[in-house]
This record gives C-alpha cells, structure tokens and sequence, in this order.
C-alpha cells in the first residue's frame, strides 16, 4: 500500500504524526512517501513558480495567479505519474490522523473509478481565517482532493502527465476537470471527517480519519478545536515511540525535528 502525505515546512510535526497514526493501527505492509515539493522540484517533477507575499506570508501561484495554502497543493496530482500509472495510492494532507485500520479504506478500492475521496459539500464564509492565519479559499469540489485514493491504473489518469500537472489551474486540478463525474467514486464521510462540515456522527460512532481543515493544535491558536485531545494524544504517542532525545515537547510551527526521523 503507497501512501502519500503532504509536506509543510510550518507543519512537519503533522505529517509525522499523521504517518505514525497510520502505521500504530496496521500490520499491513505500507510505504510512506512525504510530498516534499523542493525533493520534486530537484528531481524534475514540479516547477510551478511561487511567489511568497513578504508580509502575509500568503503563497501565490504565478502560473493562474491564485493564492493556496501549503506547499503541496499542487503535488498530490503527480501521484498517478509517480507511480508510473500503475496500482492504487493513498494521498492525505498533513493534518489527518487516522483512528482505524488503513485496510479497511483500502478494500474500498474499485477499479471502474479513476479517484475515490468524500464528496464534501463545503461553502466557506467570505474572507474566513484558517490554519496559521491564511485566507480560507473557496472553490469548486474544496476538500474533495485533500483525502484521495488515486487509481493510478485507470486510463482516464493517463491524461496527468508531470507536464499538465506543472501549467493546469489549480482550481481545475482540485476539481478533478480531466475526468467525467462518473469517474469518481465516493468512500464514507468519517475517512475524512471535519468538525462542523461532515454530517454529524451517530451516537456511539466515531471518525475513521479526523481532518483539522481549519488549523490543529500543533498551532497556537488553534489548542482547543474539536478532537484536539485526539491529536495531542497521537503526538505523545508518536513521541514516545520515536523516542524524546530530538523532539519538541511542545507542537508548534517552530517545530524542529531530527533529520533522521524527518526521513525515516
């Protein structure tokens, strides 16, 4: 099983956490590949030019002229590339946690769909503030991209060569515009469940993969959203397994990891 995780510099502490959700709740045999868009670009797979307001921080794509918010906005298209078109992948951005067996979304795969991802039906406020203070973007099938399994086998995924992914508009690139509505699937809302948007949980149930959309705990201002024990808890646990000598004992977006558990 390929699974590809987002890459931010401001949250590498989630993308850690997020890896070691998945791999304490399996005995699958699992590879976990970190979207890290300066590795891309060396390698020749990504050369969308960015621009970096100095005073906002806010990134602006330079090819369509759109501000996003983290650097591997654009990567999670060239998984179908990156894996030769060949096989089933796992893309989820940094600021997941798993709580249940990546088996059991992986059995969910089936082969007549190019993509399979939750269906969110999420209409931001204008002007809305999230994670580490940027503008909450709105556009078209938003969050549909940040939890897809990508059928990387299907021809319809032919169509996402490193070059489209490197000129496409962002917005079309999130919307999935190279396939037909019919090319893709839906899996169930609680692998990629988000406070207040997701429908609510029958009593009893529980989220299969908690997404902090609007800002985790690893931030600041953000300690006490919805299921932020949830994380703290991961954290300690990812913490203690990889051993303290190297790791903040606080999550924030100073956070600085070693090297060697970065890669591991």
């Amino acid at each position: 099983m390929q699974v590809y995780i987002g890459l931010d510099d401001r949250e590498i502490v989630a993308s850690d956490v997020a890896a070691s959700s998945i791999r304490r709740r399996t005995d699958a045999d699992i590879k976990i590949i970190y979207l890290n868009h300066r590795e891309l670009r060396k390698q020749g797979w990504f050369q969308r030019p960015w621009h970096i307001d100095a005073d906002s921080g806010e990134y602006r794509d330079l090819l369509d002229s759109k501000n996003f918010s983290t650097q591997f906005s654009h990567t999670r298209f060239l998984i179908p590339a990156l894996q030769n078109f060949k096989g089933w992948a796992l893309f989820m951005d940094a600021d997941m946690i798993f709580l249940s067996d990546i088996k059991h979304l992986f059995a969910l795969c089936d082969d007549k769909y190019a993509v399979m991802c939750v269906k969110h039906n999420h209409h931001p406020p204008q002007n809305a503030i999230k994670m580490d203070g940027r503008l909450q973007q709105s556009y078209y099938r938003k969050n549909w991209s940040s939890f897809v399994l990508w059928n990387c086998s299907h021809p319809a995924n032919e169509q996402l060569t490193k070059e489209r992914v490197n000129y496409m508009k962002g917005a079309d690139l999130h919307a999935f515009s190279w396939l037909n509505d019919s090319d893709i699937g839906s899996i169930p809302y609680r692998y990629n469940y988000i406070s207040g948007i997701s429908p609510k949980l029958n009593q009893g149930e529980k989220p299969s993969v908690i997404h902090y959309t609007e800002g985790g705990p690893w931030f600041n201002q953000n300690k006490d959203v919805p299921y932020a024990d949830l994380w703290i808890k991961e954290y300690k646990d990812w913490q203690r397994e990889a051993g303290n000598e190297n790791i903040s004992p606080i999550p924030s977006i100073h956070y600085d990891i070693a090297e060697k558990i970065h890669r591991r």
